[in-house]
């Protein structure tokens, strides 16, 4: 998905409050990367974070990465297996969608909250959280160089 703006201006709190509010239904982890270079592969750069971050290690296979590179003005929403599995690409597409909207409009927290609050809808319905789960690992939204 590509982005029009130069810069995105997002509020790191409101982020990480719509993860940790997502992810205490769900067994699911969900992480925002906000890259200060460029990624021409959105998608590729998304799937690097996620694998390197031992995502694809959790047990449930239900974790979603959400990564946003301004500089290029491209961003992607990654899913594990089992997530993918559960959802196909129209959902993804459609969260796409909406977010690019919000990012085009310079609304850039809202963009990215809107994204982590589906995924969390999704992960919630799919992979609720049990009483045996763990609790959830403290949220995840981060800067990279």
């Amino acid at each position: 998905m590509r982005l029009f703006f130069l810069g995105p201006k997002v509020d790191h709190d409101r982020v990480v409050a719509a993860i940790a509010s997502a992810e205490m239904a769900t067994s699911g982890e969900i992480r925002v990367i906000i890259a200060r270079h460029k990624a021409a592969d959105a998608v590729a750069a998304a799937q690097d974070y996620f694998n390197k971050a031992g995502m694809a290690r959790s047990p449930h296979r239900n974790g979603v990465l959400i990564f946003v590179a301004p500089r290029s003005r491209n961003f992607a929403i990654v899913g594990d297996s089992a997530v993918h599995e559960k959802c196909g690409d129209v959902f993804w597409s459609s969260v796409a969608k909406t977010m690019g909207e919000h990012f085009k409009a310079g609304h850039f927290t809202e963009g990215v909250v809107h994204g982590v609050e589906r995924a969390g809808e999704l992960l919630a319905a799919t992979f609720p959280r049990t009483t045996s789960d763990a609790p959830p690992n403290p949220p995840s939204a981060t800067e990279v160089g």
